[in-house]
């Protein structure tokens, strides 16, 4: 049997009061998307409210995203994601939150995300995140009460990071200092350079240059199902 991640992207695409549109970063799915295809992976979809997901970071110079994005089957699939509460957890050995800016408005507030996040963690699977992608695990519990990012090296788009791409003060919350506060040990490299870090079934990355080690190290992680 195959094994299968589900990727879960934003429904959000206003970047604040910016007048700017938002919503998940392509290439933080598609580079991912074809390390796991290559690995053998079935991949599937959710977004927070189910329906088409808002898309950002479109580079139309690179060839994966474009190979991605012209899939017949993953365009349908982009445009119809269901929502969390329509997904079975047992079906997946992984989870992966795609980041993107608009993360940050509706990941940390879905429960039914982080309860189908702690679900597969629980039963063995891989909980995975990169670059703003984070955002939902801040208010993922264990059913012991713990946050999952609790004690963990967790990755994510660092406060510098968010200072330099000038979105610091748009942003509703800083995702560093909310993971650390969750319990989270940040493990950072400098600004916009690869960085991902495993930890016990968590993996995550700290911005768009580590998505696809992300991908990597999720494969690399004994998944149970």
């Amino acid at each position: 049997m195959s094994k299968k991640v589900l990727f879960a992207l934003t429904s959000h695409d206003t970047l604040g009061s910016t007048g700017r549109r938002t919503g998940f970063y392509v290439p933080e799915v598609a580079h991912p998307a074809a390390v796991f295809r290559e690995a053998g992976y079935e991949i599937a979809y959710v977004s927070v409210q189910g329906g088409a997901a808002p898309q950002d970071g479109v580079d139309p110079n690179d060839t994966v995203v474009a190979e991605f994005l012209a899939d017949p089957a993953t365009a349908k699939a982009l445009a119809t994601t269901p929502a969390p509460g329509e997904v079975r957890a047992e079906e997946f050995d992984a989870v992966y939150f795609a980041g993107g800016h608009g993360t940050m408005w509706d990941f940390p507030g879905s429960e039914e995300l982080a309860a189908l996040a702690a679900s597969v963690y629980e039963r063995g699977g891989t909980v995975a995140a990169v670059c703003h992608g984070p955002a939902g695990l801040v208010n993922v519990r264990l059913s012991d009460g713990s946050h999952l990012v609790d004690g963990k090296r967790v990755s994510a788009f660092t406060d510098e990071e968010e200072e330099a791409v000038g979105l610091a003060d748009v942003v509703p919350f800083s995702l560093e200092t909310t993971l650390a506060e969750r319990g989270a040990r940040i493990a950072k490299a400098g600004n916009f350079a690869p960085h991902a870090v495993a930890d016990r079934r968590l993996v995550t990355g700290q911005n768009p240059a580590s998505a696809a080690r992300v991908a990597e190290l999720v494969v690399a992680e004994p998944a149970a199902r």
